[in-house]
């Protein structure tokens, strides 16, 4: 191909505006608009049909606000349609279980509001542990189908009829935890391989540890471990009775009745009932036996309401307090869960419990714990799960009533705390706090030995921390906790009690209240450095302060926060805290703030958060950080002090030089300084305010090449010098520009983008293109010579190494050939406001558009060369995409009165063509597009240019 000449068609940015201007439609008050709701009247007929009925039809007209898709379907849904014309049976099978879910929401009586036991679990295992080494027992019996079978103990004694025993020593508590697991999967395997015999001895075994309290620390998560077996085991005979009662001809109900069932489910569950009655000792029995009692709604329907007094009645045969409180604890799990709703036979059950409360402290157990070498007060925690679960379920919604009762029998038990303590962990925290007084009565009588009054306290105060007591009360309940509270030597005493009260401190009462609680906290936790044992707690302390206190211009004029953040001197721990602050910060400040103690806090803050960062740190914790940081940034104004300002961000920018984020948003708010004194001088800079943005420019330049990523340097460069062209400083505008064309050679082939390897090629097309925009207005240097920024940015753009087969590099010549096409009209499409860009500097003069002119033969002649090298059957696609592209860009820019450059476009439209590639649709569209434009005022030439362009089809 030859060198064309470019000629630029002469364009009237005004006019091409109103040609393309929308046509006004005056439109009157009340007519449509399509946000409007419409309100209609909407007939309906709806066809009932049932069974055993005859179908009805009904209509029925409502005004009401339609839904215009389901206006579409004619008011059919159409998954409605399909379940329509499914079978009868599945149609029933629908309804029933619509109809059992809705009456299983309808009766049940145990609700969300109910702790389960499976929350509680984890606590407990991970509460009650043991150092002491465990024994592992492996019966190996001769029965057959018991080959081998796992019994886990606590130095269990031997017991191994008809088979021989292997006992493993020294076991860590994880790994008997571990056997226990293996031990359920195997009951589980046994059930499946249909060896039910193996399967009931098993949960016999297992069953028999409960007796066993050798390491009686351990017993609340031996318990746990073991009741999982007992509740797989129930689980296991109930689904298979209820599988026998299902046949091809009838379903069981999830509500039925005894009548409902067949003799064989019957008969087998008998069967179970009568093996389990055959178990000797009374442990086991009653564990097993507890475990199945829901299959008591196959054989009657009060055989559940029979069953459970017998059970509590054969409780009372455990000698053993602890052993009888954690049965009497299972047995209300189970009772919960099959019938919630005989609370009495629940009641019956603790008040049992009660009767025999005083064996805790007699001679037997006394003697235990002297040989095991345990203390009372580590004794007595062990009865708390139970005990509170066992108060949780009999006073699930129950009236205030039973909460007087308890009272009551607590008092005439001496005020015993362990049970005292229980009554405020099990009822509703409304019902405690309306008696907080009389509770702490009730504690003050208590006898300390064994379990100690602060425990009691915490109770309480867990209590008031989710309900509030009779506001005459408060100050007195504060006074009465805190004078027991700080009188407590051990460290971890202390702050485990005063971590709760300080929430309620803070609910109630003002700063100076709080800042006497923190202060007592520093005095009791800074000797011997106890904080440093007790972190979790002290963080639980500042976020519940910080929660109620979220006003920081009065939370930092407490005296002792700031010393009281100074006890975490672990780094890890210190930076959780700052972010916990700063969270806060964030979601509740809502005006921006200039007060110094506010800021000298904070930035303090904020600079602990930055200084732990290190080469290890993750980049989402790098990320986290920042952001952190940036929303604090964002919060500091310090109103028409814009020099105030400034200095705020230089000081930021030393505090914060690790975290780039932080750099770019500190880059980002000079930049928005320098355009809101641009805003408040109205564009007419004093010499002072002159100088103040020519400060900001010099920030945002020294600040930049700090920077790592590559584009964030590039755009930052770009925008900052659209601020400094926006202000005048044209010298400082060069010099970003200068130095972002200089970086573009640094861009490489692939950048890190969300932690993936992507081509950087796209990325900076799209930056090209926004420069070339500015370029438009960027007044020529006259020391520089024409279009000099031009010049340099397309030496740079020659020079970069491109991708193979990228199509990149023409993209940007063409978007430079629209760039000189737009600097050659006689007024420009956008100004800056008091900058004289090029079509004010030159006025049209001939040698600046004669230059502008050799510029476009020069980027035109690239192109052209590029589109020969495509002439290949594998890039003849990429050729025919880039020749219609490259005419439509002479369509638009170029001026086709010229011979030469008609005749290129014709080249162009046959090149687009030639070998089938080109999509007919869009030739199409743009051979009726000239068409079109060939109607305008002074288009007639596109006329002819038209004829001459031949659709060709692909044959």
């Amino acid at each position: 191909m030859a060198v064309f000449p470019w000629h630029s068609r002469s364009r009237n940015y005004k006019a091409e505006f109103a040609s393309c201007r929308l046509e006004a439609v005056p439109l009157e008050f009340g007519d449509y608009h399509p946000l409007k709701p419409i309100t209609v009247t909407e007939s309906k007929t709806k066809k009932v049909s049932r069974k055993g009925s005859t179908s009805s039809t009904s209509s029925s007209s409502s005004s009401s606000v339609v839904d215009p898709l389901s206006s579409v379907l004619d008011g059919t849904d159409p998954l409605s349609m399909f379940a329509a014309t499914a079978d009868p049976a599945g149609r029933a099978a629908a309804t029933d279980s619509s109809r059992k879910k809705r009456d299983r929401d309808d009766n049940s009586v145990v609700g969300s509001d109910f702790e389960p036991w499976a929350s509680k679990r984890g606590e407990i295992l991970a509460r009650y542990t043991t150092t002491e080494k465990l024994s592992m027992n492996l019966f190996m019996g001769s029965e057959k189908g018991w080959s081998v079978f796992s019994c886990l103990c606590l130095h269990l004694p031997t017991f191994c009829p008809q088979g021989s025993q292997k006992e493993l020593l020294n076991l860590t508590q994880q790994d008997y935890v571990n056997r226990i697991e293996d031990l359920n999967q195997s009951l589980k395997d046994a059930w499946a391989s249909d060896q039910k015999v193996k399967a009931l001895k098993i949960v016999i075994q297992c069953s028999k540890l409960l007796s066993d309290t050798s390491v009686i620390q351990f017993y609340p998560s031996k318990f746990v471990l073991i009741s999982d077996i007992l509740d797989t085991f129930g689980k296991l005979v109930y689904e298979r009775i209820f599988s026998m009662c299902v046949d091809s001809r009838s379903v069981l109900p999830d509500h039925f009745c005894p009548e409902n069932v067949n003799d064989t489910a019957k008969e087998t569950c008998l069967n179970w009932f009568f093996k389990i009655a055959s178990i000797r000792e009374l442990i086991p029995r009653f564990y097993v036996e507890a475990s199945i009692l829901k299959c008591n709604k196959f054989l009657s329907k009060t055989g559940i309401s029979e069953c459970l007094p017998r059970l509590t009645s054969m409780i009372r045969g455990i000698g053993d307090p602890l052993v009888s409180v954690y049965a009497r604890a299972y047995l209300c799990r189970v009772g919960m869960e099959v019938a919630p709703h005989l609370k009495e036979s629940l009641s019956k059950n603790f008040f049992d419990f009660l009767l025999t409360f005083k064996q805790i402290h007699g001679d037997t157990v006394q003697n235990q714990l002297v040989v095991q070498g345990v203390e009372l007060p580590s004794y007595l925690p062990l009865y708390s799960p139970a005990m509170d679960w066992i108060f949780q379920c009999i006073s699930y919604h129950a009236p205030e009533t039973l909460l007087t009762e308890m009272m009551e029998r607590c008092k005439k038990l001496g005020n015993n705390a362990l049970l005292l303590n229980s009554v405020m962990s099990a009822f509703r925290a409304e019902f405690i706090a309306t008696r907080s007084m009389d509770f702490i009565g009730m504690i003050k009588e208590c006898d300390e030995s064994g379990f100690p009054k602060h425990l009691l306290f915490r109770s309480l105060g867990l209590n008031l921390a989710l309900a509030d007591p009779p506001e005459g009360d408060r100050l007195q309940i504060l006074n009465e906790a805190w004078k027991v509270i700080t009188k407590l030597k051990n460290p971890q005493d202390y702050i485990n009690c005063a971590e709760v009260w300080v929430e309620y401190t803070c609910r109630h009462f003002t700063k100076r209240e709080v800042n006497t609680v923190l202060a007592d906290v520093i005095k009791h936790m800074t000797p011997d450095r106890a904080f440093e044992d007790s972190y979790p707690q002290l963080q639980s302390i500042i976020k519940k302060v910080i929660t109620h206190l979220h006003d920081f211009s009065v939370l930092f004029s407490v005296e002792k926060f700031l010393p009281f953040l100074d006890m975490f001197q672990k780094e890890s721990v210190r930076v959780e805290v700052c972010k916990c602050i700063m969270e806060v910060f964030i979601k509740h400040q809502q005006e921006p703030t200039k007060d110094p103690v506010i800021l000298n806090a904070l930035l303090h803050v904020c600079k602990t958060m930055h200084d732990s960062v290190n080469a290890l740190t993750l980049e989402d914790e790098k990320r986290m950080l920042a952001y952190l940081i940036n929303g604090f940034i964002r919060m500091v104004s310090f109103g028409r002090d814009f020099e105030q300002q400034l200095s705020f961000y230089v000081e930021a920018r030393s505090m914060f030089c690790n975290l780039e984020p932080v750099l770019v948003q500190l880059i980002h708010n000079v930049n928005r300084l320098a355009m809101e004194t641009r805003k408040v001088m109205k564009g007419n800079h004093s010499r002072k305010t002159a100088a103040f943005v020519r400060a900001c420019v010099a920030y945002c330049f020294i600040t930049i090449p700090s920077l790592v990523g590559i584009f964030a340097r590039l755009n930052l460069y770009l925008h900052s010098g659209q601020v400094a062209l926006a202000n005048q400083c044209l010298s400082q505008a060069d010099a970003f520009f200068k130095a972002a064309i200089g970086l573009i050679p640094e861009v490489p082939k692939m950048i890190s983008i969300d932690g993936k390897m992507r081509p950087s090629d796209s990325f900076l097309l799209e930056f090209l293109c926004n420069f070339f925009s500015t370029l438009l207005i960027v007044p020529d240097h006259p020391e520089h010579g024409v279009l000099f920024l031009v010049r340099e940015l397309l030496n740079v753009i020659q020079d970069y190494t491109w991708e193979d087969n990228s199509d990149d590099k023409i993209r940007i010549y063409t978007c430079v050939l629209h760039l000189l096409s737009a600097m050659s009209q006689e007024t420009y499409l956008y100004h800056v406001d008091k900058v004289d860009s090029n079509d004010s500097l030159y006025g049209g003069d001939s040698k600046f558009l004669a230059e502008n002119n050799k510029l476009c033969e020069t980027v035109m002649a690239q192109i052209l060369e590029h589109l020969k090298t495509l002439a290949k059957d594998e890039a003849l696609k990429r050729q025919s995409l880039l020749g219609l592209s490259f005419f439509n860009s002479i369509l638009a820019h170029g001026d086709l009165r010229n011979n030469r450059l008609n005749q290129l476009s014709v080249n162009l439209w046959h090149l687009a063509q030639r070998h089938g590639c080109a999509d007919s649709r869009t030739m199409v569209k743009t051979l009726e597009y000239i068409k079109k434009r060939s109607k305008q005022p002074d288009m007639g030439h596109l006329t002819e240019l038209a004829l001459r362009l031949p659709l060709q089809t692909r044959t």
